[in-house]
């Protein structure tokens, strides 16, 4: 284990003294992490009822600190030395300063990291850092409209098995502070008028478009999930199968794509209405988001995964649909396929660049009847079955919003990698096997 430093803290169980240690890295620029179950010498230790002490962070984080800090950590289980201990990865915020909501925004409720201390922050710091406050985020810019409505968000929750209540608005910050929808609820609503643009050219510029997809006036869920499902399509597969293996050749690596793709719709600045815009050439994808490295974040900052997000509610919400694993994993899985030229910072746009077979090649070998991936739309059709062994095709196409034979084909594929079976016939049900 590394020593403690000024991103990392150990402590060898949960204390008084957590809420402290979170605020002080949320005021940091970097963020940082902390292990519950390591004492100073980085020893792993024995810790009781893991799920519950799990659920008590994240219930303290969620209550005993302002601004909210919803989207900006993580609460996770880790083996460390054949133990498994708490980690929490926390990440610098846009409002700060945060501060321990009994406390106050005074010296006695606001830290700061500094070396492997958190330290009170003085009259002046505070000051300064409230001035500094960004203001136009867009959960506090008013919805261009009032009367949205979210079925399709509370059905992607219900097929995660998370139901929405009457107050879903408030608990997911969809509020602005007058309780009007803000502009993070105008995404995520039935309507709204943003589209996301996937153009597809022949040749390697932009002179000849072939094609022009246009995913969205819909949740922003809905949105990312067909743009997922395009680029599964477009990544082009090549089989070999060998007696002792099966290799799988992609034009782009699929996980650093899909990280890729979640980063720039997640990390989009919005405020200025303009989404980001994925473009497909003869050699090569691109990606280009708007906006680009905050303020105090370095390119090595940036590469290492330290996570300081744009859009903390959408953050929140994508976590919550499982589109996201934790805070800080997307970038560092990118690199892991790609150089870090692939990224390019420019004054108002970020934009990635994968060329065809990558840094790795784009292959992918298992031994044959291993684990096979399953894309995000074949996923969801699982949970639904998981929930319903006995729904129809036409329910999963209304549910999901796709026509019923593409259901069938993903029923169809799911069998053949046998994690799905029917069970007697037209009148029985489905069964999921184990992948």
């Amino acid at each position: 284990m590394k020593r403690e430093s000024c991103r990392v803290e150990y402590k060898s169980k949960l204390s008084d003294g957590l809420e402290k240690e979170v605020v002080a890295f949320l005021n940091s620029k970097e963020g940082g992490i902390i292990y519950i179950g390591i004492d100073d010498n980085g020893n792993s230790l024995l810790l009781d009822n893991l799920d519950e002490l799990q659920l008590k962070i994240k219930d303290r984080l969620k209550n005993n600190i302002a601004s909210s800090i919803m989207g900006l950590f993580d609460v996770l289980i880790e083996r460390v030395n054949k133990n498994d201990v708490i980690k929490i990865i926390v990440a610098s915020g846009n409002e700060k300063p945060y501060y321990i909501k009994k406390r106050g925004m005074s010296s006695k409720g606001c830290f700061i990291r500094l070396g492997s201390a958190s330290e009170p922050m003085n009259s002046k710091m505070i000051e300064e850092m409230f001035a500094k406050r960004v203001r136009d985020s867009i959960s506090k810019i008013e919805s261009p409209r009032e009367d949205l409505t979210f079925e399709q968000l509370k059905i992607y929750y219900g097929a995660r098995g998370l139901n929405l209540n009457s107050h879903f608005a408030k608990s997911l910050e969809l509020l602005t502070k007058d309780k009007m929808f803000n502009y993070v609820a105008y995404l995520m609503a039935d309507e709204n008028n943003i589209s996301i643009k996937v153009a597809k050219y022949r040749g390697f510029d932009r002179v000849d478009l072939i094609e022009s997809n246009e995913y969205g006036y819909c949740s922003l869920i809905k949105s990312t999930k067909s743009v997922l499902d395009k680029f599964e399509v477009e990544n082009t597969t090549f089989t070999k199968i060998t007696p002792k293996e099966r290799i799988q050749t992609y034009l782009w690596d699929r996980v650093a794509l899909r990280e890729a793709i979640i980063n720039a719709i997640i990390h989009n600045d919005y405020s200025n209405e303009i989404p980001p815009k994925f473009e497909i050439f003869e050699d090569r994808v691109e990606i280009t988001s708007a906006g680009t490295l905050p303020i105090g974040i370095s390119k090595d900052d940036f590469f290492e995964g330290i996570s300081h997000p744009k859009n903390k509610e959408i953050m929140r919400l994508f976590k919550d649909l499982e589109l996201v694993e934790q805070l800080g994993s997307g970038v560092p899985r990118i690199i892991k396929a790609y150089k870090r030229d692939s990224f390019k910072f420019m004054d108002n746009f970020t934009r990635v660049t994968f060329y065809k077979g990558g840094q790795i090649g784009g292959q992918i070998g298992g031994q044959i009847g291993g684990q096979i991936n399953l894309t995000d739309r074949q996923n969801d059709i699982l949970n639904l079955i998981k929930q319903n062994p006995k729904i129809s095709r036409k329910k999963i196409s209304e549910i999901l919003d796709i026509n019923q034979s593409a259901v069938s084909k993903h029923l169809e594929s799911l069998k053949d990698k046998n994690r799905l079976v029917r069970v007697g016939g037209t009148r029985g049900y489905w069964e999921v096997l184990n992948g």
